[in-house]
């Protein structure tokens, strides 16, 4: 027996999705416009307080210049990259694309990386103090935070690189063997291109907590405010936007252009990010054209 459909159900349903609807078209305003106050309020108080000594070549206690920390961060974040992208990649490509489905060393592996992604960075900085800065000798230097950043961003790197991976349909990986192609073969010329924007996305997301980062730096990289020179210039103490940010605002003295440092770090992590998108969209379109 089919009961007649109950139009008080049909007007509680409607109710109901409505309702949900306007939910979630609240939370998407209320996201863009935090964001919106937030990038204004950086540029309204930053932009006035862009002086021509913020941008001088060397650093002194007088024009307080970012460049030096501008290179820094940029140096840092490329030899961050450097070494934990490589790792967390091939380490993604192993547990999806090698290691038998449902093994435990990839639920431990999975486990483990869940974890360090939920450690406060603190806690990176300490471990690198200890260990690179102390019982390595590195002592406060630009390799010392640059490992410390790696292991900080290689469980991000690995994850959304294994999710990228896991995104690709069977089906290019069956085709590919169906046409005679290796193992080998097909991870890297099939499934890789396929998931690089997903790989690209884990990247962008690894730059922007690299640039962002203060506590570890101040326990691995310190606190000079110069370019690393010479020979052995790994070794040399350096400090980034973010902590140069950071000390001028703690010291009192020179808040304004604290300010004036958020707007170019504000507009260095939109530029990495813009960059990384075009380099995103130039590959889908190579891998689509080379699919064709």
């Amino acid at each position: 027996m089919v009961l007649p459909p109950n139009g008080r159900n049909r007007r509680g349903a409607r109710f109901q999705a409505g309702l949900l609807r306007w939910l979630v078209r609240l939370a998407a305003l209320a996201t863009a416009a935090v964001l919106v106050l937030l990038i204004g309020y950086i540029l309204v108080k930053g932009v006035p307080n862009l002086k021509a000594g913020l941008f001088s070549w060397t650093y002194t206690s007088d024009n307080v210049s970012l460049v030096p920390a501008l290179i820094n961060t940029v140096l840092m974040t490329l030899l961050a990259l450097l070494i934990a992208t490589p790792l967390g990649v091939f380490a993604a490509i192993y547990l999806v694309e090698y290691a038998p489905r449902g093994s435990k060393l990839v639920k431990l592996v999975r486990i483990t990386t869940e974890t360090l992604q939920g450690i406060p960075s603190i806690v990176f900085g300490l471990f690198g103090m200890l260990f690179f800065v102390t019982q390595l000798g590195w002592r406060l230097s630009l390799l010392s935070g640059a490992f410390t950043l790696a292991i900080m961003v290689l469980p991000l790197i690995m994850r959304t690189t294994e999710e990228a991976l896991m995104a690709v349909p069977d089906s290019y990986r069956e085709g590919s063997f169906g046409l005679g192609a290796g193992k080998l073969r097909t991870v890297f010329s099939i499934v890789l291109p396929s998931a690089m924007p997903g790989i690209l996305s884990g990247v962008i997301l690894a730059t922007g907590r690299i640039v962002g980062e203060t506590a570890a730096l101040l326990y691995t990289a310190g606190s000079v405010a110069a370019v690393p020179s010479g020979k052995d210039f790994l070794f040399d103490s350096t400090r980034t936007l973010a902590v140069h940010m950071y000390l001028l605002a703690s010291e009192g003295l020179h808040v304004e252009e604290a300010y004036g440092t958020a707007v170019v770090l504000l507009v260095l992590v939109l530029g990495i990010n813009a960059l990384s998108s075009y380099v995103a969209k130039k590959l889908v379109k190579k891998t689509g054209g080379s699919n064709e």
